[in-house]
């Protein structure tokens, strides 16, 4: 019993080391960008703010590329596209899910020189220039664990969890996608949140609102897109604790897929294509460094017009070893681009009649994203609300990650935040198709989650089956030009056993219930099968039982899609009113197995994510080899210049000093042999080599420099063992003069003879080895090895302050009060006074 008691301890404690270990964990927030990626960190000690890259700045350009075999990330991959434009990918966000013939993607190659081919899955993927191929979920999982590292360097241990914004009309096969890219980077998804949710959550976490709802319009103009989402701000209470919260609600989403800040970097490009194909008559579209080079330019000009009316164009060898310049109006600019001024402004308009409200009901249009700043967008924005309405209460780049943080830190419970309570919803129709239960008959198709439906919510369906069947959930209306339908098929099987056992037990009309649930971050899945009986029970308990409301669960309240007829209002309130009668019947319901079936281009297969993970690794101990190969080279180089600087430094050196001629010598020649095969083979060398060769040369300067560290460290070390002795001997001649004085009065010592007796035979032979030890080192030389060692010197000293100070610390032993003998009449003894402990004279307490 005692060993079972140690082991289940022993359990109980790993298990509560492991929970504690995870509920302080580190929790990544990250708004992913077409063209940035900001990043936050929550965690306990680290203050809230955006996670810095390693140059400090605030954002990460969404970047990665290839020089060579260096992998770059950031500012540094984006700045070598004009030198390398088909190993540099940016703008990863358009392929995300996307399929390789879908409109997006024929997109995604006039903006980019990247060459894009075709998966195994029907999606995108990307070919570096020597025929390496990576898919978009690789190498956006590459961009995930670059931050992920930044975000560990700063939180001193590994951060797992991340919660990531999405765009609020991402399908299900973008949120798989980058959900993939998420799980390959070696990250665990807390949760997706739609970015004008979350701006919403930080424009919450600083104010607060009444009971009555205040609407406001988050107008977020990004680079890939433009989206508006009307939000309700208001005060609420939970019924149970009584605690106020803050409810966000959203109630109606507008969106442009194809109007953004890359378009308008596009439109640019084209007009400073056209000015150089007009000047010089040569067709710079087909030179693909060209192009990356107008890219970039025209991202700066871009940035000249916003506060300027013209701006001037300068690219050096843009290409054919031409000088480029021109000079761009905004004017020219904006009539290049008066096809989107009403496209800028039309989210709004949409997410206002999605939400059922008007204009006059908003109090503010909120402006965030990158392209709020453009004048453009800006002059189309208060056409649209009127500029009373334009509020810039937020960060228009980092809004959205915040709120994503503390959204995140809201589903932990080791972060204590402001009560903040979001409700999302789904703007796409997703519908359920199923084969009608009569052979040879229709598909019938209904709509189980309209847009506008919460995020959480679940819906469940009934039908009479007897045989297995597929559930098919799919979006009616084509989300993207190009992308599929289906989402996923759930087969379900094991009815015909199911059925007949709830027959046999007495059933009646058993049927088929399947649920279907919109998860939190906008996943919609089938979540659990049944069949579903009720059994009628005739005796008289069960009748009991039935009158006063004991048969078990009611039926829920859900849709009845007998042959896709979905019920009326009407007939589902009649449904519900039964529903709470009793009707003398047990319920039965019996599990069935559901398998879920993906088209080609859905998420990716488990072991399709663990081979792109594996490669990722790969990849990154490569990386890491060839940078622990470079730091030996470069460390053994600098060695060898710093001894042969050692060695030509002259006579008076130290080093000079404390080596002798046959060893200078010795390190000379092999220095000029290992300095030869550093020229020679040390650009291909590995890393234990390099080490190899360094570890020879410091054989031979080791005992130089031990020589010249033993001078240095000698007389602090001589200082040190004198002191011990001084205060050995010093409370040698105190103690002994206490014993004295303590047996005079006949009280206990806290010492005794034989104790001091030892201590000061420790101190003779300390002293008597010190003494010689000094006398032969102060014979040798300085290019000779020290007769005395500082380490053996510190060491035999630290032995006799141990023995000195075991018994210096020893507490004065108690001493018993002689009790008053009792003829004495004033009732006072008649024996010798006792000496009390305060009346002692004092121990050499301290040293």
């Amino acid at each position: 019993m005692p060993y079972l008691s140690l082991r289940r301890a022993l359990t109980l404690f790993v298990f509560f080391a492991v929970v504690f270990e995870s509920s302080l964990a580190s929790i990544l927030a990250v708004d992913y960008g077409s063209d940035w990626i900001k990043a936050s960190l929550m965690k306990p000690g680290v203050p809230f703010d955006v996670l810095l890259n390693k140059d400090s700045k605030r954002k990460i350009q969404s970047s990665v590329a290839w020089k060579k075999d260096e992998r770059l990330f950031g500012s540094d991959a984006a700045n070598i596209a004009s030198r390398f434009p088909q190993d540099s990918f940016s703008s990863l966000k358009y392929l995300e899910g996307a399929p390789f013939n879908s409109d997006i993607a024929t997109y995604f190659t006039s903006i980019s020189t990247a060459q894009i081919s075709e998966t195994d899955r029907k999606t995108v993927a990307l070919k570096q220039s020597d025929g390496t191929e990576w898919s978009t979920e690789e190498l956006v999982a590459m961009q995930l664990s670059y931050v992920k590292k930044l975000a560990e360097d700063l939180a001193g241990e590994p951060v797992n969890e991340v919660i990531l914004t999405v765009p609020p009309y991402f399908s299900q096969f973008e949120r798989d996608s980058i959900t993939d890219a998420i799980e390959i980077a070696g990250l665990r998804t807390l949760a997706l949140i739609n970015d004008g949710t979350a701006v919403a959550v930080n424009y919450a976490m600083t104010r607060t609102f009444s009971t009555t709802p205040e609407y406001h319009v988050i107008y977020d103009a990004g680079a890939s897109s433009t989206r508006a989402t009307v939000v309700s701000f208001a005060a609420a209470e939970d019924p149970k604790t009584k605690a106020s919260y803050t409810q966000i609600n959203v109630l109606g989403v507008g969106h442009d897929r194809n109007t953004g800040g890359t378009e308008l970097d596009l439109r640019l490009r084209d007009i400073l294509t056209d000015s150089f194909i007009s000047k010089h008559r040569r067709d710079i579209r087909k030179d693909k460094r060209g192009m990356a080079k107008l890219w970039k330019e025209a991202g700066r000009v871009k940035a000249i017009l916003s506060a300027n009316s013209d701006a001037t164009s300068t690219v050096e060898s843009v290409a054919f070893d031409i000088d480029f310049k021109t000079k761009v109006t905004r004017a020219q600019f904006e009539n290049a681009c008066k096809d989107l001024h009403s496209r800028f402004a039309r989210p709004i308009s949409d997410a206002l009649a999605n939400a059922e409200l008007s204009l006059t009901d908003i109090s503010s249009v909120i402006l965030t994203g990158g392209s709020s700043r453009t004048p453009m967008v800006q002059a189309a924005v208060k056409a649209a609300v009127g500029e009373d309405r334009i509020a810039l209460n937020v960060n228009a780049d980092e809004s959205a990650v915040l709120g994503a943080a503390l959204h995140g830190a809201s589903l932990s419970r080791q972060f204590k935040t402001k009560d903040i309570r979001v409700t999302d919803t789904l703007i796409h129709d997703v519908q359920a198709s199923y084969l009608a239960s009569n052979p040879g008959t229709r598909t019938i198709h209904t709509t189980v989650l309209p847009a506008g439906s919460k995020h959480g919510a679940r819906k469940t369906l009934t039908f009479k089956r007897k045989e297995d069947f597929s559930l098919v959930l799919n979006y009616p209306n084509e989300v993207m030009s190009g992308f599929p339908r289906e989402i996923l098929e759930a087969k379900i099987v094991g009815i015909p056993e199911a059925i007949g056992n709830l027959t046999e037990r007495g059933a009646i009309d058993p049927v088929i219930k399947a649920t279907v649930v919109l998860s939190e971050s906008g996943f919609v899945s089938v979540r659990d099968a049944v069949a579903y009986g009720e059994i009628k029970d005739d005796s008289i308990s069960g009748k009991l039982k039935g009158l006063f409301g004991g048969g078990g669960d009611q039926v829920p309240l859900e849709t009845d899609l007998d042959e896709g007829a979905p019920k009326d209002g009407k007939k589902d309130k009649e449904k519900k009113d039964k529903a709470k009668k009793p009707d003398m019947k047990d319920q039965s319901t019996i599990p069935l197995e559901i398998e879920i079936v993906y088209n080609a281009q859905g998420p990716m297969s488990p072991a399709a994510k663990r081979a792109a993970r594996d490669r990722l690794r790969a990849l990154d101990n490569m990386e890491v080899s060839k940078q622990r190969r470079e730091e030996a080279h470069n460390t053994l180089e600098g060695y060898l210049y710093k001894l042969r600087d050692l060695l030509d430094d002259g006579p008076d050196t130290p080093f000079t000093k404390c080596s002798q001629p046959s060893e200078r010598q010795a390190l000379s020649n092999k220095l000029s042999e290992t300095i030869t095969w550093l020229h020679d083979e040390g650009d291909t060398a590995d890393t234990m080599k390099l080490w190899e060769k360094r570890s020879v040369l410091e054989l031979l300067e080791k005992p130089i420099v031990h020589r010249y560290k033993e001078i240095e460290a000698f007389p602090q070390a001589l200082n040190n063992s004198q002191m011990w002795n001084w205060s050995t001997r010093l409370f040698l001649t105190q103690a002994r003069e206490n014993i004295t004085a303590d047996a005079i009065v006949g009280v206990p010592s806290k010492w005794t003879s034989e104790e001091l007796d030892a201590l000061e035979k420790a101190l003779k032979e300390h002293e008597s080895w010190l003494n010689e030890g000094v006398e032969r080192q102060k014979k040798t030389k300085m290019n000779e090895d020290p007769a005395i060692e500082t380490k053996e010197m510190r060491e035999r000293a630290k032995k006799l302050e141990q023995h000195l100070q075991r018994l210096v610390r020893r507490k004065a032993p108690k001493v018993k009060k002689t009790p008053a003998k009792s003829g004495d009449a004033n009732g006072s003894s008649s024996a010798e006074p006792t000496q009390t402990a305060g009346d002692r004279q004092p121990g050499h307490d301290e040293l």
